[in-house]
């Protein structure tokens, strides 16, 4: 393997998103022996932040400081990694709202191949690179081979890629210089959504609820589950579309994003929309009539069963087990 690897990372207020662990993933899959470079671009302070804390997981970071990147705007970004990144290179970009945005353009002007919401990697043969992506709202796994010779733009899909566990190390830092950037599009201004009955981002324990629920009567079977468990009830969009509970409730790229130890999701069918708003590695619980569901691949256990009939019953069982021990 003689492509160079770079991993795009997501930060936020000096933050790094929990997407940059599993390109770092990503990579090893591509290549066991790779050394990838994680490429950092933003404001000075923010970028410094973010820079000492990727550098303690990747061997070599890049810098692209710019007060031109104060928010995110893939125009001004792709500019910047086309002047910094070098031809034939491999970049992993996650599959989230602004990578959808940023990758398809970088590969034109990279003159590279671009291959989109990547959940498995099967390594490199000659010049072609084998991944898995999910078609038909992940009714079907696709194999697909993609011909690497000029480099390519992966966007990898968040979640898909366990981080590994490693000793921390000290990566080297270097200063890349891109000039001045401008864009046809300007950012002017952030509206925030507004505040739930509840903050489903700081619960450690969610019971989420998808189009299987059926309908909005069903509800208090989830909320009754919830409450047994010291839990609170979340939901996938279909449930937030047919107004049954606010978008407050509502996990996923459209929604919010959580870091939950534990997740149920219940007749939630996987969307990769959903799972991105999924963080930190919870342990999931899915619950699920239909056996392909791709919300069985992801999750820690699986139960195909009736999820109306399940969760009175696992309710019931909770609350006798909390009798014993008290």
């Amino acid at each position: 393997m003689t492509a160079r690897i770079f991993a795009y990372i997501i930060h936020k207020a000096g933050v790094v998103d929990d997407t940059a662990a599993e390109l770092l993933a990503a990579a090893k899959k591509i290549d066991p022996t790779a050394s990838p470079t994680a490429i950092v671009v933003g404001p000075g302070a923010d970028v410094d932040a973010v820079c000492k804390s990727v550098s303690a997981s990747f061997p070599e970071v890049w810098k692209v400081a710019s007060d031109s990147l104060a928010y995110p705007n893939a125009e001004l970004v792709r500019q910047a990694l086309v002047k910094a990144l070098p031809q034939g290179c491999i970049v992993l970009v996650p599959h989230n709202h602004f990578g959808i945005d940023l990758g398809p353009g970088l590969s034109i002007k990279l003159n590279a191949t671009f291959v989109s919401d990547v959940v498995g990697i099967d390594g490199v043969d000659g010049t072609n690179l084998k991944v898995v992506r999910q078609e038909f709202g992940g009714a079907v796994s696709a194999h697909v081979r993609c011909n690497i010779a000029s480099g390519a733009v992966v966007n990898v899909r968040p979640g898909a890629f366990k981080p590994i566990e490693a000793a921390p190390i000290t990566g080297v830092v270097v200063d890349k210089q891109v000039g001045p950037l401008t864009a046809r599009r300007r950012y002017l201004t952030t509206i925030m959504p507004e505040a739930g009955d509840v903050d489903i981002t700081k619960e450690p324990v969610l019971v989420s609820v998808g189009r299987g629920i059926g309908e909005k009567d069903n509800i208090p079977i989830a909320e009754e589950l919830a409450e047994a468990l010291g839990a609170v009830v979340s939901c996938s969009r279909p449930v937030v579309d047919a107004k049954w509970l606010p978008k407050s409730r509502q996990v996923g790229s459209s929604g919010q994003t959580v870091k939950p130890k534990v997740y149920m999701a219940c007749g939630i069918s996987g969307s990769f929309q959903h799972l991105a708003g999924l963080k930190g590695n919870p342990f999931i619980v899915a619950i699920n009539k239909n056996p392909k569901a791709p919300i069985f691949q992801v999750a820690d256990v699986g139960i195909v069963t009736d999820m109306l009939e399940f969760m009175p019953e696992l309710a019931n069982k909770v609350r006798e087990a909390k009798k014993v021990t008290a």
